[in-house]
C-alpha cells in the first residue's frame, strides 16, 4: 500500500500520452475557416522605395516582379464545401469478387 499511488499516476500519464493532442485540435474536423475573411486578403501594395539623395539605390534588377491580376475573381465557394487545403475524405471501395460456379 505504500506505493499505491503509483500505478494511477502512471495510468494517469499514459492516458494522457495516448490521447495526445485530440483535444487541442477537435475544432480542425469542423473548422471551416477557409470562407471567412483572412488577414492577408487586406494587404496593399506599397510604392517603391525612394532613395535620399547621396545614397546609392539597392540593386533590383533580380528584384520578384509579381504582375497584374486581370482574371475575374473565382466564384465564392459555398459554406458547406470544405476548405480546399484540407485532405478530402478517402474511402477504397471493397473488392467484390464474383461467385465462383
Amino acid at each position: 500500500m505504500r506505493f499505491g499511488w503509483a500505478p494511477r499516476i502512471l495510468a494517469a500519464f499514459a492516458l494522457c500520452a495516448l490521447a495526445g493532442c485530440h483535444f487541442f485540435h477537435r475544432h480542425a474536423l469542423s473548422n471551416n475557416s477557409c470562407n471567412e475573411q483572412q488577414p492577408y486578403t487586406a494587404a496593399r501594395s506599397i510604392p517603391p522605395l525612394k532613395i535620399p539623395v547621396g545614397l546609392s539605390s539597392p540593386d533590383t534588377h533580380a528584384a520578384l516582379k509579381i504582375p497584374d491580376l486581370n482574371q475575374p475573381a473565382p466564384p465564392p465557394r459555398p459554406l458547406s464545401d470544405p476548405c480546399l487545403d484540407s485532405p478530402p475524405k478517402f474511402v477504397v471501395p471493397k473488392v467484390v469478387k464474383p461467385p465462383q460456379a
